[in-house]
């Protein structure tokens, strides 16, 4: 039987790297398309962040995981709405695998690169053998053809804070924006405030409409007004909103949501974002 044959361009490999660096560098070098296959999470939020703020002409990226991995990366509301800013402009698409293959994988027309994690260091082994990667190239296209598409729920963060601005105000979008800005995570299970939940803080800071806020969040796809309308009670409930009633000429009146403790009242947005984490946990 024949030994496999291993292809390895070691003048190219790209060892003791951060992962960032490796990304940046594939995407530059990229022509028109780049496969990247079964990456860790780690490695798809370091994407997502390296694409969304990637300086020049970004090629097409497949993207090809582990349906789990993916899922419980775009829990969190700062990747999945970037991720899905970079679906809307049509540079990256989501597909799933129940069948991941050993390794993570970068896969160019002229280059495969295998991550290797380390512990401490980051690697990329290179492949440049022009056989092995066309015959690459051919094996993972067949498994990005036969492959799930991933439907991402969450909105595009562009068409959130430009709506926000738009339906509340511009120093609510701003508010909005400064809180995901001082947090790593919004994922709302005690690592980050969830996006309802900020929605409501801004809100109430900038003292609108729930009806208003509500119908935004559903309208733009972050969530339902019935789930608006819990959070807030559970808010309420724990003292952090206040709200009081706004008569309206037909109807029902409408309620006016406000800070309601004193420790978020004047704070400034990373630190509302802050005590709030910590009076909910």
């Amino acid at each position: 039987m024949t030994a496999p044959q291993v292809y390895t361009d070691m003048n190219s490999n790209l060892l003791d790297r951060q992962l960032d660096d490796i990304l940046r560098e594939m995407l530059a070098e990229a022509d028109d398309e780049l496969l990247l296959v079964n990456p860790s999470s780690e490695a798809i939020k370091s994407f997502v962040d390296v694409a969304s703020t990637f300086d020049g002409d970004r090629p097409l990226v497949h993207l090809l995981a582990d349906e789990r991995t993916l899922k419980d990366v775009m829990d969190d509301f700062i990747i999945a709405s970037n991720t899905a800013d970079l679906v809307d402009a049509d540079v990256l698409a989501l597909r799933t695998t129940e069948d991941p293959p050993g390794n993570s994988l970068l896969l160019t027309d002229d280059a495969v690169v295998a991550l290797v994690d380390a512990g401490s260091q980051i690697g990329g082994l290179v492949a440049d053998d022009e056989d092995f990667v066309a015959s690459a190239r051919e094996t993972y296209q067949n498994r990005w053809d036969g492959a799930d598409e991933y439907n991402l729920r969450t909105p595009p963060i562009t068409r959130v804070r430009e709506t926000l601005s738009e339906e509340i105000s511009p120093e609510a979008e701003d508010d909005f924006t400064n809180i995901l800005d001082s947090l790593e995570t919004a994922r709302g299970d005690g690592d980050g405030l969830d996006e309802v939940t900020i929605s409501l803080l801004v809100a109430a800071k900038n003292e609108a409409l729930l009806y208003d806020i509500s119908k935004w969040g559903e309208d733009v796809g972050i969530a339902s007004k019935a789930t608006f309308s819990r959070t807030k009670t559970k808010l309420e409930d724990m003292g952090l909103i206040d709200t009081e009633k706004v008569p309206i000429d037909v109807g029902r009146p409408r309620l006016r949501l406000k800070l309601g403790d004193d420790r978020l009242t004047g704070a400034d947005n990373g630190q509302l974002a802050t005590t709030a984490q910590s009076i909910l946990n």
